[in-house]
């Protein structure tokens, strides 16, 4: 078992850095042609191998549909099999911290919520890889207050981390009905750049395809990088929509996603992650254009 899970992730990084190495390639020949198209000089770095570039440039296309990247093989059955979730704490959790982890897991359908107990993160992987489980959601603390997600694929990740802020879990919402556990329809809000098609991606696919007839609303709406969660059911009252709000709902902030898995952050290659310069403009935004 450990020989098979060593050789699929050795494959898996192969793919991988073969991708990256292609993905190079093309971009310099997309600046050649920009160039050679505009009349302009050819950056130097590229000087040397230009004209090589440029004459394998004329064998190049747009590519076929279905071209998979490495993201396309990580969620390649979304869609054909419903997603199979885990949902844990931080080690030694306060009680607030375990209600919010099982509101957390009345949010996702064919969810299982498991105490952490002293489970090493290792262990913890290793035994959800072995019953096919497809995403590990580990929700942390601070002094009693909910501060953190982790949200892991399996097998190989990626693994993207979130600030949570403004934690209002559902028995503080007054009047708050029982929870439908009808598979939902998700929203997307303001998520339009590449980093914010990748977090989409993340998240989307950790629930089942709904009904259409489904009326459970989740919706993850960006303003100035700061994802708001919130939670709704829906009815019909006199021709009219009446929105229910069911709860819980927070702000989530993404600060870093890694190409692995969680037992491996210290090694795994980091796709993005959010530094302190970056916050150097308040006009700039990672998630949206």
């Amino acid at each position: 078992m450990l020989r098979r899970q060593t050789r699929l992730r050795r494959e898996y990084v192969y793919r991988k850095s073969v991708e990256e190495r292609e993905r190079a390639i093309q971009e310099k020949k997309e600046k050649i042609k920009r160039a050679l198209d505009d009349n302009t000089p050819i950056p130097t770095s590229l000087r040397k191998d230009a004209v090589e570039l440029n004459r394998s440039l004329a064998w190049d296309d747009d590519g076929g549909e279905g071209v998979t990247t490495h993201e396309d093989d990580e969620y390649r059955w979304a869609g054909v099999e419903d997603p199979k979730i885990v949902v844990t704490t931080s080690r030694d959790p306060s009680s607030k911290l375990k209600q919010f982890a099982k509101e957390i897991k009345l949010i996702f359908p064919n969810s299982q919520r498991i105490n952490r107990g002293n489970y090493e993160t290792k262990q913890l992987v290793d035994a959800c890889r072995a019953n096919d489980v497809t995403d590990i959601i580990i929700v942390q603390e601070h002094r009693g207050v909910p501060d953190g997600m982790t949200i892991c694929h399996l097998p190989y990740g990626p693994t993207a981390y979130f600030t949570l802020m403004n934690v209002v879990m559902r028995h503080d919402i007054p009047n708050v009905g029982t929870m439908s556990e009808a598979f939902p329809h998700l929203i997307f809000h303001n998520l339009s750049s590449k980093l914010g098609k990748r977090v989409t991606n993340v998240l989307k696919y950790l629930f089942p395809v709904p009904k259409e007839d489904s009326r459970r609303v989740i919706t993850f709406a960006n303003d100035d990088d700061y994802i708001s969660f919130r939670h709704h059911v829906y009815k019909f009252v006199e021709k009219k929509i009446e929105l229910t709000e069911v709860g819980p709902r927070f702000e989530m902030k993404p600060y870093q996603i890694i190409l692995g898995t969680i037992e491996g952050a210290d090694t795994a290659d980091v796709e993005w992650v959010f530094r302190p310069y970056m916050n150097t403009t308040k006009k700039r935004k990672f998630l949206s254009t």
